[in-house]
């Protein structure tokens, strides 16, 4: 793997493990399917899919950071509707 690549790769992997400290099934569960999706794809060496296998993470990032906002804004929602009766 290139080293932008390599360095890319990492900080997307890091990312992802702090996100997943909020994960609803628990961080335990999301590290080890994170941990699993990485290694499945540790021989990958052609740039353009470490790109493409890049993108589709951070497409997940977002996935995950709009998954959190959701379910805040929920708390907070029904902690204002509680407070309002």
């Amino acid at each position: 793997m290139a080293n932008p690549l390599r360095s890319e790769v990492i900080k997307l992997y890091k990312n992802l493990l702090h996100l997943g400290r909020e994960y609803p099934k628990g961080a335990d569960y999301f590290n080890d399917h994170l941990k699993a999706a990485f290694m499945k794809n540790k021989d990958v060496t052609d740039p353009e899919k470490i790109k493409e296998l890049i993108a589709r993470g951070q497409f997940v990032m977002k996935e995950l950071e709009a998954l959190y906002y959701l379910r805040k804004y929920r708390a907070m929602k029904q902690r204002y509707e509680d407070n309002k009766k």
